[in-house]
């Protein structure tokens, strides 16, 4: 599980690019799979069919290293996905590819995320 983590945020500060899964550059189910991958466990390649693998947990659940899944921008079906780094009380925080500013940590805690949250899976027991 740990490895999972350290290789997602190994890539912490790499550029987003559209379909991409190397370090010149990550969407955000890229960097997910190429993750995964690393391990040896295959994953679909967009977030909308990785949110069919595993077994969907309560957000209150939830544990390091299940995958996190959103609808941004209003979509009707999921269109995000990251790597939960990190459960609080309240909070969680997630290693992911965003347009905007490439591979970062992000909260729930944050509006944008807080609003568009759909559901959490793991993959990993």
């Amino acid at each position: 599980m740990s490895n999972l983590i350290e290789h997602a945020t190994d890539n912490i500060g790499v550029r987003y690019k559209a379909g991409g899964t190397t370090k010149s550059g990550y969407d955000c189910s890229g960097l997910v799979f190429t993750t995964f991958e690393s391990e040896n466990i295959k994953l679909p390649r967009n977030s909308f069919e990785q949110a069919k693998v595993g077994k969907i947990i309560k957000f209150n659940d939830a544990q390091k290293g299940d995958l996190i899944f959103f609808r941004t921008n209003k979509s009707k079906q999921i269109n995000h996905v990251g790597l939960i780094v990190e459960v609080n009380s309240n909070e969680i925080r997630f290693v992911h590819s965003s347009t905007s500013k490439g591979v970062i940590i992000s909260s729930t805690k944050e509006p944008y995320y807080q609003n568009s949250f759909a559901q959490i899976n793991r993959i990993v027991d």
